[in-house]
């Protein structure tokens, strides 16, 4: 019996300054920057690898069909494990399509998967009016960030795209007023909910909502990411209600031994806590594209423990029995190659565990939800 402990206060994560967004926004600027994307257009046409099969994987995939017809509907319903699914995955496949589309615009400057992509967009911006049930900021955060990386791309590569501003204001209206005052449901909702706002303020030019966005992730990294650092107890996220050990080790599903590079949802599965890592990186990925560097902040040390820390039991190292009871539902997803590319390739840090579980999972494809194509767009790309 520890009594003492049964009080203990958490230490909110720190409610962190953002800096300033930036006085201009680079665009394209989602995730991806040119670049990068010249990069990959030059390894692709000279069938260097991974980047070739990670093209081709995209290419012969659904998304990436000149055939596909959107599914809009005015009102997208989603209720707890997709129950009820009222246009929840068309409206996923169809923004995974539009990106894909978009990276197949410009790696192949053929411009009928320009045109496919806005095809998709116009017939959902002039559509969609709400997100409805429990799973609604869910989806719209795996919806929105999807969204954002194809609008951005065509926007600032593409010639043409009339109804633009229309999409624009769907963005605002549908998605960011959504998501924008984030979730204390499970870390990976309101990370995923920062990574679609954070990319639609920039399609936007919005700065307000952009500081808005980026403060809140990182207090939600600070609190989805276990250091030794932290003390005792994980960080919470002010205005949480985790104020007791008991709450904290409630929310961290059971879990009350704390080691670093514990996420908030290691012991709950692998495939939510990919989710978690792949918007953490994502978000990163931007911030850094947009000039302000956080892999080597206290985000960056948080996803290579989380990143080392996940894929060493996903590659089957034995489970300790403090560790979620000796067992561990594994699947982490195709989630690494963003953070490893930034922290390995970039910092030249030693990544041994992610990098052979990266390596293993190559092409990384997609999770039909809100990650795409990871590899093609970020294995070993130094820009």
């Amino acid at each position: 019996m520890l009594p003492v402990l049964l009080g203990l206060a958490a230490t909110p994560a720190p409610a962190t300054p953002t800096p300033a967004a930036p006085a201009a926004f680079t665009h394209p600027g989602v995730l991806v920057s040119r670049a990068q994307l010249d990069f990959v257009r030059t390894k692709v046409n000279s069938g260097a690898q991974p980047w070739k099969s990670a093209y081709d994987q995209m290419m012969g995939s659904s998304y990436a069909s000149l055939s596909r017809t959107a599914k809009p509907r005015s009102v997208v319903e989603c209720g707890p494990y997709s129950n009820p699914n009222l246009g929840c995955t068309d409206e996923r496949e169809d923004a995974i399509a539009a990106y894909t589309d978009a990276l197949a615009w410009y790696l192949t400057q053929d411009d009928r998967y320009a045109k496919k992509a806005i095809e998709l967009m116009d017939a959902w911006s002039a559509t969609i009016t709400n997100h409805t049930n429990s799973n609604a900021p869910l989806q719209t955060g795996w919806a929105g960030s999807s969204w954002s990386r194809a609008a951005e791309l065509i926007k600032s590569t593409y010639t043409s795209w009339p109804n633009a501003g229309r999409f624009a204001t769907m963005l605002r209206n549908v998605y960011l007023s959504k998501i924008i005052g984030g979730s204390n449901s499970n870390g990976n909702w309101e990370l995923v909910m920062m990574e679609a706002a954070v990319g639609i303020s920039v399609f936007l030019d919005d700065q307000s909502s952009y500081d808005s966005a980026m403060a809140r992730y990182r207090n939600r990294v600070a609190a989805y990411v276990y250091l030794s650092s932290d003390g005792s107890l994980p960080k919470t996220v002010p205005g949480s209600g985790l104020n007791t050990r008991d709450q904290i080790v409630s929310y961290w599903q059971g879990q009350g031994t704390f080691m670093t590079g514990l996420t908030q949802e290691t012991c709950r599965d692998f495939v939510h806590t990919g989710y978690g890592i792949a918007s953490i990186a994502d978000v990163a990925e931007t911030s850094r594209i947009q000039g302000q560097d956080l892999y080597g902040t206290d985000v960056g040390e948080r996803l290579r423990q989380a990143l080392g820390f996940q894929s060493k039991y996903q590659l089957g190292a034995a489970v300790p029995s403090n560790l979620c009871g000796g067992k561990l539902t594994l699947g982490l997803g195709p989630v690494t190659e963003v953070g490893f590319n930034a922290l390995n390739t970039r910092l030249g840090i030693a990544m041994a565990n992610t990098q052979t579980l990266t390596e293993q999972q190559r092409p990384a494809g997609t999770n039909n939800l809100f990650v795409e194509w990871q590899t093609l767009t970020h294995a070993s790309n130094p820009n």
